[in-house]
């Protein structure tokens, strides 16, 4: 199975914490999608995007720190 790398080089690698969290979000998404294709998932989608957007912050910081 190929792993999609497209994303790869802008995405930052998440800690623990954060990877529960996206895990969790998504998660919730199958689960509503499982009850109804037309469910909106808009707003789980939002919360995953602001994690990995609070750890792409983080990086940047980290890197300029060095």
């Amino acid at each position: 199975m190929a792993r999609n790398t497209e994303d790869n080089a802008k995405t930052p690698k998440l800690t623990a914490g954060e990877k529960t969290q996206v895990a969790w979000y998504v998660a919730r998404m199958c689960k509503r999608g499982i009850a109804s294709e037309t469910v909106y998932q808009g707003d789980l989608e939002a919360k995953v995007d602001r994690v990995i957007d609070r750890a792409r912050e983080r990086a940047e910081k980290n890197a300029k720190k060095k």
